[in-house]
């Protein structure tokens, strides 16, 4: 099959189904949207119930980056390429009720883990199920919403990356704090899975996908030439470096201030959680109409995500300095802020450079750099070099270890300029199809 006509195989509903308009519309993407609130409330969670979690079990920090980190990061980045191909070969509403219920699951059943080992097969579990969430959706998306509207609607769902952020960190501290870290991790998987039982009314039938409708033939030939093309090349290394920069500082941040500070998990989590949300949602919708602006000219797709990045190192060093915990909270507010910023920069140059009939997989390409390498290995460094400053008698051990926080922000600021560099003068990359009629 030509990519061309496996594209309008894939975009064409099955018969008696369409695209879905008022009320339908809006009953759909808020549906996703909770779904997308739960995923980020269900991978965050452990971060703020760490110290709780690491004093009752035992733990080291080492053990703390296994489980935030490589035990969630290589099943999530790994699988994500395959649940999409499900998704595009068959219903994704089936898909991402399943994943939901999964994570969901995996997650409750953490609050009753005993020890290292069933705690990490529950993170496990945790990013099996996460891993298809985000192809589900967008499937459903490019199904049921009109061309014209999926920009937003995608946004909206990305909405619930900063919101989830804010609830898991503000609520599960709470609750912590009240009730213990076995009653959040419980709660939330619940309440998750109830919530992934809403798309079942909410999506109504999908359709049903061939089976010859995404061969692996073509998604290995796209994702080859991509990186072939040296721009994507320093785009792929900007989503590394990215990567390794956020996901220790979400993973330990938190406990930083605990141990650090003396804050309590509901001062830390409100703290970081409200910076967080705040920070997401303003930074991923600036950011989105950044990237606008520069694709008008033509010119300047990663200068401002790069100089926030450098911005966000210098500050994230002084909030790993200064005595006060509340200027260590703001002084971390702008490497929040450039994480959600980069966002839709990253996905928009990466769609560009890629030109029509590779978008989804460039951005699987751009997820997997950021989920895996960084996810994988940023919080088992920190904990490790944490652990040896620590039996080193050295102070602020934690703080030690998180200074690959500003260090990998320089990284992404200059791997961020010389993808710039290369994108605005390089030259088109041919399309392997036309766009679609009508298509914008």
């Amino acid at each position: 099959m030509s990519p061309s006509a496996q594209t309008r195989v894939n975009a064409v509903p099955e018969a008696g189904a369409g695209t879905f308009t008022g009320r339908r519309a809006g009953l759909l993407l808020a549906s996703l949207f909770l779904v997308s609130v739960f995923a980020q409330i269900d991978r965050i969670l452990p971060f703020i119930l760490a110290e709780s979690i690491k004093a009752e079990l035992s733990l080291s920090d080492t053990q703390l980056g296994l489980v935030t980190g490589i035990a969630f990061a290589v099943c999530y980045a790994l699988l994500s390429l395959p649940l999409a191909r499900v998704a595009d070969r068959g219903s994704p509403r089936r898909l991402l009720v399943a994943c939901t219920l999964l994570w969901s699951a995996m997650t409750a059943l953490g609050g009753l883990a005993t020890g290292f080992l069933v705690l990490a097969m529950t993170r496990l579990g945790v990013a099996i199920g996460e891993a298809g969430a985000v192809p589900a959706a967008h499937a459903l998306i490019a199904r049921r919403i009109r061309t014209e509207r999926r920009g937003t609607a995608i946004g909206i769902f990305a909405l619930g990356i900063p919101l989830g952020a804010m609830a898991g960190f503000g609520i599960g501290g709470a609750v912590n704090d009240a009730f213990g870290w076995r009653v959040a991790m419980l709660g939330a998987g619940a309440l998750g899975g109830l919530v992934g039982l809403i798309p079942l009314v909410a999506v109504g039938s999908t359709p049903v996908r061939g089976a010859g409708s995404a061969r692996a033939p073509a998604y290995l030939s796209a994702s080859m030439r991509l990186l072939a093309c040296p721009a994507f090349r320093w785009l792929f290394a900007g989503a590394v470096m990215t990567g390794l920069a956020a996901a220790p500082f979400y993973a330990f941040a938190a406990p930083y201030l605990i141990r650090t500070h003396g804050f309590s998990a509901t001062e830390a989590g409100m703290a970081f959680g409200l910076l967080q949300g705040l920070t997401g949602i303003v930074g991923t919708l600036l950011g989105g109409r950044s990237f606008d602006r520069a694709a008008r000219a033509g010119t300047g797709y990663l200068r401002l995500p790069a100089a926030l990045f450098l911005l966000a190192s210098a500050t994230m060093l002084g909030a790993l300095m200064v005595p006060t915990g509340w200027v260590a909270v703001t002084l971390m507010a702008p490497a929040m802020f450039a994480f959600a910023f980069v966002v839709p920069n990253a996905f928009g140059s990466a769609h560009l450079v890629a030109r029509s009939g590779n978008e989804a997989m460039a951005s699987s390409l751009v997820l997997m750099g950021t989920s895996l390498i960084g996810p994988a290995f940023g919080p088992l460094i920190v904990g490790i070099v944490s652990d040896w400053a620590t039996r080193a008698g050295l102070p602020n051990g934690l703080g030690i270890g998180l200074l690959i926080v500003p260090m990998a922000n320089v990284g992404a600021a200059l791997t961020c300029l010389q993808a710039d560099r290369r994108i605005s003068r390089r030259a088109p990359l041919p399309a392997q199809r036309p766009p679609d009629a009508g298509s914008q």
